[in-house]
């Protein structure tokens, strides 16, 4: 009848109609995401910075284990990259001279810490501070990757680290320690203060751009 007339033409129909295109959705990897890494790992480092500070502070013993120990900072832990910058100056710097300053900061301070993990007393301690230098080798890798994305140079190394041939050592054991007290400091404010950098700087730049692709199936 005409029911099965009509229901054949719209067989015939589908079955000649050319292959419909299929829509693909891709992502474009760019500074958004590259940025929101960045940001995951400093805060990780942060929580891994927590115990491994706690740990080292109590193989130094008494008084740097002590809760309420604030000594002054001595001329000698001046060559410890500086967090103690004025937050309103800090924030009135450029994307750009921020982001080198932090990409300077800790590969300087990674130096350091590879030093901290070469003479480490115990096996344990050793351990934690080879996996936190790890760690903190791939946010100077990302930090690199951010730079790049967004355009931006990579600033020069950082000089020769300690323990090479003309830096000096500490003169007495316990000043070694006030070294490594004040190495662990500083990295504790840079990463608090890296966090807050990256959480702004996400919030300025655009989420990774979602293109959308029609591939012709059958052609």
């Amino acid at each position: 009848g005409d029911s099965w007339g009509i229901f054949t033409f719209l067989c015939a129909a589908l079955c000649n109609l050319p292959a419909l295109p299929a829509l693909n959705c891709t992502e474009e990897l760019g500074a958004g995401q590259s940025i929101q890494k960045t940001y995951d790992l400093t805060r990780y480092l942060e929580h891994q910075l927590r115990t491994l500070a706690g740990t080292y502070l109590n193989y130094l013993g008494p008084p740097f284990n002590e809760p309420d120990f604030n000594p002054p900072r001595l001329a000698r832990a001046e060559r410890v990259p500086s967090a103690t910058v004025d937050l309103d100056l800090w924030r009135g710097l450029t994307d750009n001279a921020r982001l080198a300053a932090n990409y300077r900061a800790y590969s300087r301070l990674l130096c350091y810490l590879r030093a901290l993990d070469g003479q480490a007393g115990t096996a344990e301690l050793r351990h934690r501070l080879g996996h936190f230098c790890s760690s903190l080798q791939g946010l100077v890798l990302s930090i690199a990757g951010v730079m790049s994305s967004l355009g931006y140079p990579l600033p020069a190394g950082p000089s020769a680290p300690p323990g090479t041939p003309g830096t000096p050592g500490a003169p007495n054991d316990f000043l070694k320690k006030m070294d490594d007290f004040w190495l662990l400091k500083e990295l504790q404010t840079w990463l608090w203060r890296s966090a807050k950098d990256f959480n702004r700087l996400k919030k300025k730049v655009p989420p990774a751009v979602v293109t959308l692709r029609l591939e012709a199936r059958g052609f």
